[in-house]
């Protein structure tokens, strides 16, 4: 790890080279924040809602229609999305 002290007044960021999740850039941290507490407006956060309302729903359908384009996944294939983690 690299960490990175701009000024005494911001933020250390810490720059993390190791295996597993990778860094993040701020505009997607920062987006995620203004969304954890309201998610478009539904009163809730997405940690909040129920896996089967219409919003989680749209959440889902768009994360495998992006991860269909960007893998160029074939329509002749099926997209799941399991919690787990590295024990799955």
């Amino acid at each position: 790890m690299v960490e990175n002290n701009q000024n005494q007044h911001e933020t250390k960021t810490v720059y993390n080279f190791s295996p597993g999740p990778g860094i993040l850039p701020k505009a997607v941290l920062r987006e995620a924040q203004e969304k954890l507490m309201d998610y478009n407006g539904t009163g809730l956060s997405v940690m909040e809602m129920s896996h089967r309302s219409k919003a989680f729903i749209e959440i889902a359908e768009k994360a495998r229609a992006d991860l269909r384009t960007l893998l160029a996944i074939p329509d002749n294939f099926q997209v799941f999305m399991f919690q787990g983690g590295a024990t799955m």
